[in-house]
């Protein structure tokens, strides 16, 4: 038996919390009640528990428990096995999918099932323990909370109850260590703080700079999708914001926090705060929003930076165009895996801007026409809003559209 069985939760009685199963995913209920039937235990934890107790309502809900994955298959036939790094259980209701974990445990060397590089990251992590282990090998206090079933009640092994009440995001164990075992976690922490609306604790914000050139080892693949979590979930702007405060925004966007820092009026980065603005209204309304676009926007500095060095250089101007386009997606694919189906239609949303300079009456039609020009007026106006020299541009196309429209 691991050290950590040993502690004693805090318990938290349901007359003491908010979370009611009126708010639960039915789903996750029957898993809970399944398990619990079959002699498991079973406890709704991290995320969802979280969430609840701040007062939102979450969208996954993922339980743990001391079955192993084939165990849980065998209780449910709806089940599937997935994972190589962790053994995973996905019970699958329609489109939902409970994800169900066996405890996980820190053996704290490099005993069977765990693996490390040199330089601290953790490779694969498959050591089963009690839910004491699990809680304190979880990233912060206020994922390693469990809701159990039977009493309705919430465990705390680690002070994550009362930092939800603070507001606080803060790291379990030694912050430094964390952050080399998955320098990814510098993201989740100022994704977490954005989504939550909560303070990142001293101790856990205070490593995250000189922390933050561990990225570059991360998975490109995996920076972007934890690029579009970041940004594509309602607190764009204030995840940005986060970035920038805890200089993580040259480690992820290079030559975009280049641009920046070397733009002096402000403009650009006004500019990307606003579109940043946009994309959350948008979501918070229900609108579609778009990989291409967001990148259009982050990393338009970075383009604006590489046009004006290859035309100070003599450049064709078209020519001049495509090359900073193809250098600017050249160089961040090396930090983040832009797919070519959102890369190609940015940079179609950059080459277009030029053209709504063009009016004349084929040139007008021709623009109006092509399957990118809304994103690119879209574009246009946001670029407008810090531009009031391009005030009669965009008026200009604003009405070519009505005109266009009453025509059809």
């Amino acid at each position: 038996m691991s050290e950590t069985a040993a502690v004693q939760p805090l318990v938290i009685p349901r007359e003491s919390h908010p979370i009611s199963r009126r708010n639960i995913s039915p789903a996750a209920l029957k898993v809970l009640y399944g398990l619990r039937d079959a002699g498991y235990q079973g406890f709704l934890v991290g995320g969802a528990v979280r969430d609840l107790l701040a007062g939102l309502q979450p969208k996954d809900f993922d339980v743990a428990t001391d079955a192993t994955p084939e165990q849980v298959r065998a209780v449910f036939r709806n089940c599937r096995l997935i994972g190589r790094r962790f053994r995973l259980a996905h019970v699958v209701f329609g489109r939902e999918i409970i994800e169900v974990a066996t405890f996980r445990a820190n053996d704290g060397g490099e005993g069977e099932g765990r693996e490390t590089e040199d330089d601290g990251r953790l490779l694969r992590d498959n050591v089963y323990g009690t839910i004491e282990d699990d809680a304190v090998r979880r990233d912060f206090t206020v994922n390693a909370l469990y809701y159990a079933i039977g009493d309705f009640s919430v465990r705390d092994y680690v002070g994550g109850h009362a930092d939800v009440q603070a507001r606080r995001l803060r790291l379990i164990g030694e912050p430094e260590r964390r952050y080399r075992e998955d320098p990814v976690r510098l993201l989740r922490a100022v994704r977490l703080a954005a989504k939550l609306g909560f303070e990142i604790d001293p101790a856990t914000a205070a490593p995250m700079a000189a922390m933050a050139p561990l990225l570059a080892g991360a998975a490109p693949a995996r920076l972007f999708d934890e690029s579009l979590k970041l940004f594509l979930a309602g607190h764009a702007e204030r995840s940005f914001l986060g970035l920038e405060r805890h200089h993580l925004l040259p480690a992820l966007l290079p030559e975009a926090a280049a641009a920046l820092r070397a733009h002096r009026n402000g403009s650009l980065r006004a500019m990307v705060l606003e579109g940043l603005r946009n994309t959350d209204a948008r979501i918070a309304a229900g609108k579609p929003v778009t990989p291409a676009f967001l990148y259009a926007v982050l990393l338009w500095p970075a383009y604006c930076r590489e046009l004006a060095r290859l035309q100070a250089q003599g450049a064709d101007p078209v020519v001049a165009q495509q090359r900073a386009a193809d250098r600017v997606v050249l160089h961040q694919a090396q930090r983040i895996a832009l797919p070519r189906r959102f890369s190609l239609p940015m940079q179609e949303i950059w080459m277009l801007q030029p053209r709504f300079g063009l009016r004349q009456k084929k040139r007008v039609q021709r623009l109006l026409a092509h399957p990118r020009f809304r994103a690119a007026y879209d574009f246009l106006e946001l670029r407008a809003g810090m531009a009031p020299e391009l005030a009669a541009e965009l008026r200009f196309w604003r009405e070519a559209q009505s005109t266009a429209a009453v025509v059809d």
